[in-house]
């Protein structure tokens, strides 16, 4: 039986996938893994880090009017996240009013460019998974 690259692919990435499920077995209470990555789970992060990586310093308002259908206090939430996990700074202004403004750290750009990789597939795959949808429907009636 002949073995292709992408079965070699898939068997490296079940490996890769062994291991991460494997440690979560022994640390079955707390596992840092997946608390990061319920951090990018969420609606909102990801759109806050990809304005901010698109528009790079950015203010509060500003970053609130380019994310629709986000409110003040979830964007404010989402923010000291982001900034407690390394992956924004906030700088604050002693102006009258007061000027905040947001950046991504390098952490943060380094994850940016992961997200982006998201991105693409989702805008090179949303003609299939909308079909995979119409056909799913259609048999669910």
């Amino acid at each position: 039986m002949e073995v292709t690259i992408a079965d070699n692919q898939l068997i490296e990435l079940q490996k890769k996938l062994e291991v991460f499920f494997h440690g979560e077995e022994e640390n079955s209470g707390f596992c840092p893994v997946r608390d990061i990555m319920d951090r990018f789970g969420d609606k909102w992060s990801l759109l806050a880090i990809l304005n901010l990586g698109y528009s790079g310093k950015t203010r509060f308002n500003e970053l609130k009017s380019k994310i629709d259908g986000i409110s003040q206090r979830m964007l404010t939430v989402t923010l000291r996240s982001l900034e407690r996990d390394g992956l924004i700074t906030r700088k604050i202004y002693a102006e009258v009013p007061p000027r905040v403004e947001y950046e991504l750290t390098t952490l943060g750009q380094s994850l940016l460019l992961k997200i982006w990789e998201l991105a693409q597939w989702a805008s090179g795959s949303v003609e299939e998974i909308i079909r995979a949808r119409m056909d799913y429907d259609s048999k669910a009636q």
